[in-house]
């Protein structure tokens, strides 16, 4: 596998299918490959649906020499500061609130976490729920109404437990005006229109004094489409969706090889 040349001052990495292993844990051999681009001034910006605490607490141990895209492109983050964020408008936050209550009434298997900037929220509160929200917010708070939460919305995610796929029609409408994107096979994530993990990393690009042939990028799936489009160097995962492997200019192997740290390695020379 050999890339051109390149001056490389930042790279963007998905979590769930691209970094993380098949247990879902970041590789240890990434510590001292973090090490490695620190040293050669070389920003690591995980990409993630996941909120900022979360990845925070993931890579506490480096996080001087880190950026981050949280939320799916809604909260981007560099040292102690906001690069960006997008709130999503309460009153279209509460419409959406209402319409998973309504799904989840009629039969639906369906959860809502609310995803402000100081917390995350739900108020389905079972154990199965729970430990699937669990695994993506470190901030998550329990409520009994979530139309009563008083945060910063940056985020509407619904997890269905059977397929995304079954929930998405009846979001459908809301792509006149918003963002719906499905992100894995369970979630699928509401946010302002033109939030993207790829306006994201144009927006840390500029923060940075970076370029698109400065920067890589890896993804797997639909939510990764726009963070490759932003970078010259994108890489499909083995294992990404059939439109992922179609839009990157390059493949990695699989999250299970560990693909995302051999080819940095390559890339590093």
């Amino acid at each position: 596998m050999t890339f051109p040349a390149a001056d490389l001052r930042l790279i963007a990495v998905d979590m769930d299918g691209t970094l993380l292993d098949g247990d879902g844990n970041v590789p240890a051999a990434l510590w001292p490959l973090l090490d490695r681009l620190a040293a050669r001034g070389i920003r690591f910006a995980p990409a993630s649906g996941r909120q900022l605490a979360t990845l925070q607490r993931s890579f506490a141990d480096h996080l001087d020499d880190m950026v981050f895209i949280a939320e799916n492109g809604a909260h981007v983050v560099s040292g102690a500061g906001d690069v960006s964020s997008d709130a999503l408008e309460p009153q279209f936050a509460a419409s959406v609130v209402e319409r998973v209550r309504a799904l989840a009434a009629g039969g639906s298997d369906v959860g809502l976490v609310v995803c402000g900037k100081q917390s995350a929220y739900i108020e389905r509160a079972d154990a199965a729920f729970r430990a699937e929200a669990d695994r993506y917010y470190a901030r998550l708070d329990v409520v009994e109404d979530l139309l009563a939460v008083d945060d910063q919305i940056l985020k509407l995610a619904v997890y269905d437990f059977t397929d995304a796929a079954r929930t998405a029609p009846a979001l459908e409408d809301l792509r006149a005006t918003h963002q719906v994107v499905v992100s894995g096979h369970h979630w699928i994530d509401v946010m302002n229109a033109g939030v993207n993990k790829g306006v994201a990393l144009e927006r840390l690009q500029a923060a940075l004094g970076v370029t698109r042939a400065q920067t890589a990028a890896f993804g797997d799936y639909l939510n990764d489409l726009e963070l490759l489009d932003a970078a010259d160097l994108s890489f499909a995962m083995a294992n990404a969706h059939p439109d992922v492997l179609a839009r990157a200019r390059h493949r990695a192997p699989s999250n299970l090889e560990h693909g995302v740290i051999t080819t940095i390695e390559r890339l590093l020379g």
